[in-house]
């Protein structure tokens, strides 16, 4: 058994509490239910479901910690696993970091979890990627996608007697479509908390008629373009911007938002007045857990309001270092935007390129947040308000803080889960002028 209720959780984690004979004891039991399906060359490769709990156990003596982690949960298992975390915070050296446990708290839960979700079989699965691969199939093109489902639960107590619980779900959905002689790609990602928000038709055909309309691509001369990112496209280089907004960084002069001659930039206008992000963990499109990692509560609150810089995250031992108070690191990024759609935005742009994906972004200056990446998977010139033709994939050297200043018009936010970001996101497309392409890819 891998999903425990609230109370089988909870009897766990106080057997563990109950056996520690450290300083502070800290428990967190989690376990998931996560389907998944594969295709390739239009057929299934790969399907299965993984069912799997753990616990983690972190005991300290002083400034020492030991951290061990088990997935047997009877008494003998239970006793081993606090006691071996107990001989590793003696071995450890000392953490002069080190913050004592938290108080216990009051959490407000979110909506996380959706029942629909919970209860996807192996059938439903198949069907959605049967619903991928026949369209393409039918229209000689090459479908490769993944698609996974996760139903999972997060409980954690200690020695203080703070507890939490809280179960959530998630539906994540990408696909390739590429034409025969490989010239052609086009790509589609949909996330949700609820398996009834998602469209398999509509979003195939989306991936479907960006390949077909990318296979003839020209060279355009690399510069600086009017662009439209697609919500995906920029959701990359926004969620790596906001790993600077750590207020450590900016105090030791190690970020953009660290100010000339000391201090931060915290209140300061650092981006165009259309600039609206915002955390809430109780957004019904974008909930998210109501603690972070260190069991603090997450609050809804502004960190970028009309262009100026309203927060930066303190963690724990620099709040106490500044005299300032740490709240739980937002786990959502919600974007604020208008209300038309990537198509209506190329309808009022005259002259520009259409970004579908930008992937393998990397960064150049951390001063600056100067990124470089590639586009993929749909590249396309516009002219007079329609698509032309697709163009050759660009590398671009862009700060999305320079970006976020150069802003002709944001559409409709959706929903975006990357890969390689923490955070589950809100984020319009934007048309943007003056967007940086320094060379070529002949990559599709």
């Amino acid at each position: 058994m891998s999903i425990y209720t609230e109370e089988q959780a909870k009897a766990i984690l106080d057997k563990v509490i109950k056996l520690s004979q450290a300083d502070e004891c800290t428990a967190t039991l989690t376990g998931s239910i996560t389907g998944n399906i594969r295709f390739a060359l239009n057929n299934v490769s790969t399907s299965g479901i993984v069912s799997n709990a753990q616990l983690i156990v972190q005991s300290a003596f002083g400034k020492r910690e030991g951290i061990t982690t088990i997935n047997s949960f009877d008494d003998a298992s239970l006793e081993r696993v606090v006691r071996r975390s107990e001989e590793l915070a003696r071995l450890a050296p000392e953490n002069p970091e080190y913050m004592p446990i938290i108080d216990k708290q009051d959490y407000k839960p979110s909506p996380t979890f959706v029942q629909a979700t919970a209860d996807i079989t192996p059938e439903q699965r198949a069907q959605i990627a049967a619903a991928s691969i026949g369209p393409s199939k039918d229209g000689n093109l090459i479908a490769a996608g993944f698609l996974q489902d996760e139903n999972g639960f997060f409980a954690f107590a200690n020695s203080k007697g703070n507890f939490g619980y809280q179960k959530a779900t998630n539906v994540n959905y990408t696909c390739t479509v590429r034409t025969e002689d490989g010239r052609g790609s086009g790509w589609v990602t949909r996330n949700s908390g609820d398996i009834r928000d998602f469209d398999a038709d509509e979003s195939i055909a989306v991936a479907i008629q960006k390949a077909r309309d990318s296979a003839e691509a020209k060279a355009l001369e690399p510069g600086k373009y009017t662009v439209i990112l697609e919500p995906a496209a920029a959701a990359g280089l926004i969620s790596f911007m906001m790993f600077f907004f750590d207020a450590r960084q900016a105090d030791e002069g190690r970020s953009f938002l660290s100010k000339k001659g000391g201090g931060t930039r915290l209140g300061e206008q650092v981006y165009d007045p259309r600039v609206n992000i915002m955390a809430d963990p109780w957004n019904p499109e974008a909930a998210v857990m109501p603690w972070d990692d260190q069991g603090l509560p997450r609050e809804k609150h502004p960190i970028i309001k009309d262009g100026k810089v309203e927060y930066l995250q303190y963690s724990r031992f620099w709040a106490k270092e500044k005299g300032k108070r740490a709240m739980g690191q937002p786990g959502n990024l919600l974007m604020a935007g208008g209300d038309k759609s990537t198509a209506e935005l190329v309808k009022g742009t005259q002259k520009g390129i259409l970004v579908t994906r930008t992937w393998y972004i990397r960064m150049v200056d951390p001063q600056t947040v100067l990124l470089t990446g590639l586009t993929r998977d749909g590249t396309f010139y516009i002219e007079n308000g329609e698509i032309k033709h697709p163009v050759k994939n660009f590398r671009f050297n862009e700060s999305p803080v320079i970006m976020l200043n150069n802003i002709e018009e944001l559409g409709k936010p959706v929903r975006i889960s990357g890969d390689e970001s923490p955070f589950t996101m809100m984020i319009p497309p934007m048309k943007l002028r003056d967007f940086t392409f320094t060379s070529l890819s002949d990559a599709v």
